[in-house]
């Protein structure tokens, strides 16, 4: 698939392991992005992060399985966990469904919100995406 074929939505943060942010204040939503939701295939469990717990960047607060494998989920920010989407114990499928909506992971406070310079625009996302395809095209 070309990377035009994968939602990415504008105003929002994106890592390299294919998670999304949308920051608003020092609040900050984290769920996994539409490529990379399509490259585990079918999620049949999601392992959250413990409401009330500190997360460092680049700290793992969650895993996600699919039919085709398990992965952890390194937090793109520091600070605390304030909520996450119980909606996914029972429904994990809304990962696959609807990534940037009722598929998130995670709510957070930003310890430093300048920690989102570290990450990229939707743009910068699209372009690593073409840069993905295009090697697996060789």
């Amino acid at each position: 698939m070309a990377a035009q074929d994968f939602r990415i939505v504008d105003g929002l943060f994106y890592t390299k392991e294919h998670l999304w942010v949308k920051a608003e204040g020092d609040d900050a939503v984290v769920g996994i992005t539409d490529y990379g939701q399509h490259q585990l295939g079918d999620v049949v469990y999601v392992e959250l992060p413990q409401v009330d717990s500190e997360v460092e960047s680049g700290d793992k607060v969650a895993s996600i399985e699919s039919v085709k494998a398990a992965i952890d989920i390194f937090s793109p920010l520091t600070g605390k966990v304030i909520s996450v989407n119980d909606d996914l114990k029972d429904d994990p499928s809304l990962v696959n469904t609807d990534p940037y909506g009722e598929g998130w992971l995670y709510e957070m406070k930003m310890s430093d919100p300048s920690e989102l310079e570290d990450l990229m625009t939707a743009d910068d996302y699209r372009a690593y995406i073409e840069e993905i395809e295009s090697e697996e095209e060789l």
